[in-house]
């Protein structure tokens, strides 16, 4: 595919414009959409709205050099991607209101022979909702134009090495749009790209997910079950993890972020009688933030009692893994939020974060000088090694 293409980005947020950059770094003329003017004006300045590593570099060059714009609505192109949120609603339901309003949205300036990839995380049966849509708005398109999902495989703080670099599941809705999507991810992946169809490339990406959390409940199980049988857990997996077959991830305060804490419900809402272990999995996961929640209340209670005041706690953490600033569904945030709305008195420290809407941002030292208690809900780097004679709840064992 010639390298000179036009490709439009819709959403420019955590996937959305790293990738947007490194297509663009590709010399290939991108413009970048998104609905919020203030992401649009820092782009066009050469700026980033999120952190990830290495990202403000990129994106101020390949703007300099005037491959990447972003604006408010889309142009006509040659290739159109979508990475929208895809959050859930109601009793766990998939929405991809996102989705079909980007769809709704670019609609207008598709033209013979365009190539439209779905990068969002979806449920089973999407892409072929959405070619509906854009038939049923542009029947004069049916059988010239193309449509593909293709999600993405990244960890937040090395989104740039991992866009370029894993491999890719391409399904189109016919073998044609399979093609036409893999030559042009020939342009910036340089890992595989498998082959299939658009459903199993959208179930793909939710087994991927629903997978890692089942591991991560059974960790989180385990924590539970050895506070009870008064057994350090972490001691237990270390051990058990000599076995050579046996590979027991770390428990934690829960489970957050975009894609593990929200894709499984995608699965058991389409299959809620076969869906059992992927649904009992979100459950454990979800119930461990809320035992974490009542850990600290008991310790609480009990400082109150001893020292007849109530306690100030430390809340080390707010992002939904380790040194990164994402809060999206953060189990750490949630302990924080719960915690102040119950009348607890909660300092928060997040290194990774300046400021919060609901919280104030203390610095390491100003709130260890305050605290009475200290809780650890994310293992960032900053917490590590960190030497404190007070009283601490560390439930990511890093201290």
């Amino acid at each position: 595919m010639n390298k000179k293409i036009k490709v439009v980005m819709v959403g420019l947020g955590y996937i959305g414009l790293p990738t947007a950059a490194i297509i663009a770094s590709k010399n290939i003329q991108v413009l970048g959409v998104d609905v919020k003017q203030e992401v649009v004006d820092t782009i066009n300045k050469g700026e980033i709205h999120i952190i990830e590593p290495k990202l403000d570099e990129l994106v101020k060059e390949v703007v300099n050099k005037g491959f990447l714009k972003a604006a408010l609505s889309p142009a006509n192109a040659d290739v159109y991607l979508i990475a929208v949120p895809t959050p859930f609603k109601g009793d766990y339901e998939p929405d991809i209101a996102y989705v079909e309003a980007a769809i709704r949205k670019l609609i207008p300036t598709l033209t013979k022979g365009a190539l439209v990839i779905i990068e969002s995380t979806s449920p089973i049966g999407t892409t072929e909702k959405m070619q509906k849509i854009i038939f049923s708005e542009r029947p004069e398109l049916k059988g010239e134009i193309f449509i593909a999902f293709c999600p993405e495989r990244v960890l937040p703080g090395n989104v740039l090495f991992e866009l370029k670099n894993n491999d890719r599941a391409i399904g189109g809705i016919n073998p044609e749009s399979t093609e036409k999507a893999v030559v042009f991810y020939q342009n910036f992946v340089q890992g595989e790209l498998h082959k299939t169809n658009a459903r199993t490339a959208e179930l793909t990406k939710l087994v991927e997910n629903s997978s890692r959390d089942v591991q991560i409940a059974f960790a989180n199980e385990l924590s539970m079950i050895c506070d009870k049988a008064n057994i350090d857990v972490w001691e237990l997996i270390n051990l058990a993890n000599k076995h050579p077959r046996v590979n027991i991830l770390q428990p934690g305060t829960g489970v957050g972020g975009h894609c593990i804490a929200v894709d499984p419900w995608f699965i058991v809402s389409a299959f809620p009688k076969e869906a059992k272990i992927i649904k009992a999995a979100r459950e454990i996961n979800n119930y461990k933030t809320e035992w974490v929640i009542e850990k600290i209340k008991n310790h609480t209670l009990h400082f109150k009692i001893n020292q007849n005041r109530e306690p100030i706690i430390v809340c080390l953490g707010l992002a939904f893994k380790p040194n990164i600033d994402d809060l999206r569904t953060s189990p750490a945030l949630h302990v924080a939020k719960t915690l102040k709305n119950e009348g607890l008195n909660i300092i928060t420290v997040e290194p990774n974060i300046k400021e919060h809407n609901e919280f104030k941002i203390y610095s390491m030292k100003d709130a260890l000088e305050k605290a009475d208690i200290i809780v650890v809900l994310v293992a960032h780097k900053e917490f590590r090694g960190l030497k404190i004679s007070k009283p601490i709840l560390d439930f990511c064992n890093i201290i």
